[in-house]
C-alpha cells in the first residue's frame, strides 16, 4: 500500500498541517485544507502522516503545488490514480520530524495559560500574553511571586512543549530573566 520506509516514531501528532477534502485533477493528487498557522507558510517537506483509521501510515510526496490560500495539493509516490487515491479523502495529515519548520510557523494562540519550566523542572510562571515584535515572537510569563518576564519564544530555547499538560520546558540563556 505504501512506498517507502519510515520511522512511525518520527510521527509528529501534534503537529496537524490539515485534512484531505477531496482528490483534485485525474492523476491521483488530493486537496488538503490547511490549518491556520500553515497558510502563508508552506513547510518544506518530502513525505507526511496520513491518520488512517486512527493509525499514522507515512506517504512520501511526489508533487506539491500551492497557489494560495488555504488548499494545497499534494501528490503521493505510487498513487496516480483517483481510484486509488480517494479512500483517503477526510485524513488528518501530519508533518514528520524531518519536515523544516521554524518556530513562527508553529506559533499558537493558544499558549496562553501554558506553565514555563526551565532548568530541567523548576517552574519560572504561567504564560500571560504573547506577542510578535519585529518577526520574533515573545512570551510575557508571570511569575509566582507575580513578577512579568519577556521572554522571546525563540526555537533555540525551546526543549520541548507538552501541548496535554499544557507545559513548555525551556533552555533560557544565563542573565535573559534577570534583565526583566
Amino acid at each position: 500500500m505504501v512506498i517507502g520506509i519510515c520511522d512511525p516514531m518520527a510521527y509528529k501528532s501534534d503537529i496537524l498541517l490539515g485534512r484531505i477534502t477531496k482528490v483534485s485533477g485525474y492523476e491521483g493528487s488530493v486537496a488538503v485544507r490547511l490549518e491556520k498557522i500553515f497558510t502563508e507558510n508552506i513547510p518544506q517537506m518530502e513525505s507526511v502522516f496520513l491518520e488512517v483509521e486512527g493509525k499514522p501510515v507515512p506517504f512520501f510526496i511526489s508533487d506539491i503545488e500551492y497557489s494560495g490560500a488555504d488548499i494545497l495539493k499534494l501528490q503521493f509516490e505510487g498513487y496516480t490514480s483517483n481510484e486509488r487515491i480517494s479512500e483517503f479523502i477526510g485524513c488528518r495529515i501530519f508533518l514528520t520530524s524531518g519536515t523544516n519548520i521554524s518556530i513562527s510557523n508553529l506559533h499558537n494562540p493558544d499558549l496562553i495559560g501554558y506553565n514555563v519550566f526551565i532548568n530541567g523542572n523548576k517552574s519560572l510562571g504561567i504564560i500571560s500574553d504573547e506577542m510578535s515584535n519585529n518577526g520574533q515572537w515573545l512570551i510575557t510569563v508571570i511569575s509566582p511571586d507575580k513578577k512579568s518576564i519577556l521572554i522571546p519564544f525563540h526555537e533555540d530555547f525551546i526543549v520541548r512543549i507538552d501541548n496535554k499538560g499544557k507545559k513548555i520546558f525551556m533552555d533560557i540563556p544565563a542573565g535573559l530573566i534577570e534583565i526583566n
